[in-house]
């Protein structure tokens, strides 16, 4: 695949460091479009891919109707008729309307609609204008939010255009179909097309291979192996019935690193692997995830208290005041005061606050719930190639024959890999980055290339002009195959069985530890020779190995040790082998409790799988459909599941966690299905991601509490009052008054403190735990209500309804205040303002709004909102109750910490 600008190409990613990543990784489609969906790839194709790599080149053309000079436009043509274009299922963004109306429907947002429409139909303007503004700020806020992150998320995408090289049939001028080259955009592609392939292309479709050079194709993103796998002609293990694990076909997704290649495209759009894993991301529907789950258990709980109590205090209140509509209003009010109206916007502006937080974090939060569930967290399940290692190669060692540091070793392999011509693969690449200057002292003979069958490859160098030396590199079991010889401390000793056996114990112990081993062999030739052939490959002198590795990131390891420390049970699921995941996870310094194989998650059911998992917590040789079963089974037994991946195997599994973690450097199908994008590719980011998640959600859990409980406590100071009241206790204007400034003291809360203690271990919501809190510290402040109520009676003589203005201004001044007091009290487990200070916002905001509460029935707006001026001994009284109150509920929040905790 050629790219149509290499400088648009490059310059979206000058800012990032791993440019040759970004390379591997560059989005396949300029444009995508809805296709048949299917679940999975249906077990008709997989048998295609088998069936096709077994037969002959000359089948597999009969096959597709198509013959080594490629397909004609005509053919071409008449074939994407029938399978469409060569695109893939892909998620479309929701139009603005549809997203605007999926930020507001949720539970409160609609009841709160409701309360506005009756509100408005009995003539209560106030409430409506109240209850309207404050379910729009939420639902634009959340829109606004969501939007920019969608937008910031999009501009990672590379819109270059892609092409590919095929192989087409046309009319020359005397009428004869000749085949010619042509770059044609990718999306053109039709089963049958032929196509030539080189270093750095994009495979563009699931292939056949029918010639290859040197071939070794990357494809960590589809199967979570580090090191690239070579591809061939023919196929070697004939019983292979795993399409990934089949040597001649290529998969669309993945990128050719070094060689080239013919091949016939067999699968295109949604029919291949890509398509087939990508169709099943679309077409599921997202799980709910533990913030919305919590969230609307919450809510539900709160609709439910309400939807008892207003009726009741209706009841009691046309029964004993004999006024029903004047019961109906004041139930009405007690309503939307129930109502905890502030919720959805204190959750969104808190959500925003925090992605704004991460955002300067280098962070992309494309879903805002997933703030939350960054705090809830108690697993996080990842990927390795990329996520903890650095998905580059690197040169770990190089040995003598028994694992001794050899520098002559490092020397040999590379002048092998420095004069080897052509494309250098991986592997030489990290040779070649070595600080080694031998080739200033050889010159370069000959070369005997590279090939699937020898899997080995030599170069002849000479320092002196009498003598050449052959120098050869390559798997070990294909070099120890032409050695008679070997190299150790005692000098060239022949290589007997003895010895060999211990040889291939050092090379055991180096695949054991994960290593990828590559042997080094050498002989001598006289100087004279000129020319060499794969028939000197015999006889040569073992001289030492090097190893190979994909070597964990720098922030993995304390990234770890700090999730471990927030409670944090990290899980690798990976596609990659157990050997090589057992190295890394040691090198981390992640512990082991054992590795559960892909193999053996086939034989298991569900239940089995679910008892499984918690006590293993490495997953080796995965398929994309086991990652996602994992995290749906680690769901079910109750835990929040974050997913951290960038491949296309890891698309389903980010899509089905309760937050998806993926990285810019990702495949397109990764950062569509996640909830969270990282722009620097480190996991330290993780760490305080977690730490913001959690102050998110202590401080959305404060005004839940706070608000429930005094609500609480407030209706049943109602309950009370309307049982011996000649008149309201408060009327409805005062109470929507009440209410409406007391909610703009919360505004301030999604920028509090949150003390450390409350951030050590993950959060989650529990309707039960908030339910007993309401019960427990609700009849607090009604303590305090009462006592109001006979100091307004008694002392004050307001129990007449020709006082009930002096009664009410009484009560709405302390039930304001003790209202805007009690997030003070309960935003930490502490003595408040001693032990635990609130941010300046929402001390300026207590300040101000209890300024406020004090002011209305003593200055001249108190005629409007019919209260009337209190007397100074009010005020000298007033400070004893709200003492009282505080110190009371500081006592009962040590006994409630002790029986229940404090989340």
């Amino acid at each position: 695949m050629r790219m149509s600008s290499l400088k648009n190409l490059f310059v979206p990613f000058l800012r990032h460091r791993h440019l040759g990543r970004h390379f591997q990784r560059l989005i396949l489609f300029e444009s995508l479009m809805h296709t048949t969906v299917s679940r999975n790839m249906p077990p008709e194709q997989a048998q295609i891919l088998v069936s096709i790599a077994r037969h002959t080149p000359e089948t597999v053309f009969a096959q597709l109707n198509s013959d080594p000079g490629g397909l004609s436009e005509t053919q071409a043509e008449a074939m994407r008729a029938q399978s469409g274009f060569n695109e893939i299922e892909h998620e479309k963004p929701l139009p603005w309307w549809a997203h605007l109306w999926h930020c507001y429907c949720n539970p409160f947002s609609l009841l709160l609609t409701l309360l506005a429409v009756i509100s408005c139909i009995t003539g209560d303007l106030t409430a409506t204008v109240v209850i309207s503004i404050m379910v729009a700020l939420a639902t634009l806020l959340r829109f606004w939010q969501e939007v920019k992150s969608n937008k910031a998320a999009d501009e990672l995408k590379s819109m270059v255009s892609n092409t590919t090289s095929v192989i087409r049939k046309h009319d020359d001028d005397s009428g004869v179909l000749t085949s010619s080259r042509y770059e044609i955009p990718i999306r053109l592609l039709v089963p049958g097309d032929m196509i030539r392939l080189s270093a750095g292309d994009m495979i563009p479709a699931d292939c056949r291979v029918l010639a290859a050079r040197d071939l070794f194709v990357a494809q960590a993103a589809m199967t979570g192996e580090s090191m690239p796998v070579e591809k061939a002609v023919q196929l070697h293990d004939a019983s292979t019935m795993n399409p990934l694990e089949l040597d001649n076909i290529l998969f669309m997704g993945t990128n050719i690193v070094s060689g080239s290649a013919t091949a016939i495209v067999i699968h295109t759009g949604n029919r291949t692997y890509f398509g087939a894993l990508a169709s099943r991301v679309v077409a599921e529907d997202r799980a709910p995830t533990s913030f919305q789950t919590g969230v609307n258990r919450v809510s539900w709980l709160l609709i439910r208290f309400m939807f008892v109590m207003a009726p009741l205090v209706l009841l009691i209140n046309g029964f004993t005041k004999h006024d029903w509509l004047d019961a109906f209003l004041f139930a009405l009010s007690i309503a939307v005061g129930l109502t905890p109206e502030m919720l959805p916007m204190i959750v969104t502006s808190t959500l925003a606050k925090g992605a704004v937080f991460l955002s300067r974090k280098k962070v992309i939060v494309k879903r805002l719930g997933a703030i939350q569930n960054f705090g809830a967290m108690d697993i996080l399940c990842t990927d390795k190639t990329g996520t903890l290692t650095q998905d580059k190669i690197f040169l770990s060692h190089h040995v003598d024959v028994w694992g001794k540091m050899s520098d002559e070793v490092l020397e040999l392999t590379y002048l092998n890999s420095y004069y080897e011509t052509g494309l250098k693969n991986l592997l030489d690449v990290a040779v070649l980055e070595q600080k080694v200057n031998a080739q200033e002292n050889f010159s370069k003979v000959d070369e005997i290339p590279f090939d699937f069958t020898r899997r080995r490859m030599s170069v002849v160098v000479a320092k002196e002009a009498a003598q050449h030396l052959l120098i050869t590199k390559g798997a070990v079991d294909e070099i120890l195959a032409c050695c008679s010889t070997l190299k150790d401390q005692n000098g060239i000793t022949e290589l007997t069985p003895e010895l060999l056996s211990r040889v291939r114990e050092v090379t055991a112990h180096f695949n054991a530890d994960g290593y990828r081993v590559v042997a080094v062999a050498v002989k001598t030739f006289p100087g004279e020779k000129e020319q060499y052939s794969i028939a000197d490959e015999s006889g040569l002198t073992l001289m030492g190995y090097v190893a190979f590795l994909d070597p964990p990131k720098e922030s993995t390891a304390p990234a770890l040790q700090a999730l471990a420390a927030h409670g944090i049970s990290v899980k690798v699921l990976t596609g990659d082998n157990e050997l090589v995941t057992e190295k890394v996870c040691r090198d981390v310094g992640l512990p082991m409790h054992g590795v559960l194989l892909g193999g053996d998650i086939e034989g298991m059911d569900d239940e089995t799988l679910a008892r499984a998992i918690e006590s293993q917590n490495i997953f080796a040789r995965l398929t994309p459909l086991h990652k996602e079963r994992i995290v749906a089974m680690y769901k079910r037994n109750g835990h929040v599941v974050g997913f951290m991946g960038d491949g296309i195997n890891d698309a389903s599994a980010l899509r089905a966690a309760d937050i998806g973690i993926s990285v810019d450097t990702g495949v397109d199908i990764a950062k569509e299905a996640a909830d969270i994008i990282l722009l620097e590719n480190s996991l330290m980011v993780l760490e305080e991601g977690v730490q913001e998640g959690r102050r998110t959600f202590a401080n959305m859990l404060k005004y839940i509490k706070m608000t429930a409980s005094s609500n609480f406590g407030n209706v049943f100071s109602v309950l009370i009052a309307s049982a011996f009241l000649p008149f309201l206790p408060m009327l409805p204007l005062q109470l929507l008054v009440q209410n409406l400034l007391y909610d703009i003291s919360q505004t301030a809360i999604p920028f509090d403190n949150v003390d450390s203690d409350l951030i050590q271990k993950p959060q989650r919501w529990q309707p039960a735990d908030i339910g007993r809190f309401m019960l427990f510290f609700g009849p607090i402040s009604s303590i305090f209500d009462v006592l109001t109520f006979a100091m307004m009676w008694f002392v004050f003589g307001a129990g007449s309804p020709e006082k009930q203005a002096l009664f009410q201004s009484g009560w709405f001044v302390v039930g304001l205040l003790t209202q805007t007091l009690i997030v003070h009290m309960i935003r930490t487990p502490k003595i408040p303002f001693i032990q635990s200070r609130p941010a300046w916002p929402l001390m300026a905001a207590t300040i101000i709004i209890m300024g406020t509460g004090i002011f209305l029935p003593m200055g001249p707006l108190a005629e409007y909102f019919r209260m009337e001026a209190l007397p100074p001994l009010y005020f000298a009284l007033l400070p004893l109750i709200l003492l009282g109150y505080m110190v009371l509920t500081q006592l009962m929040k040590k006994w409630y910490q002790h029986y229940w905790g404090w989340q």
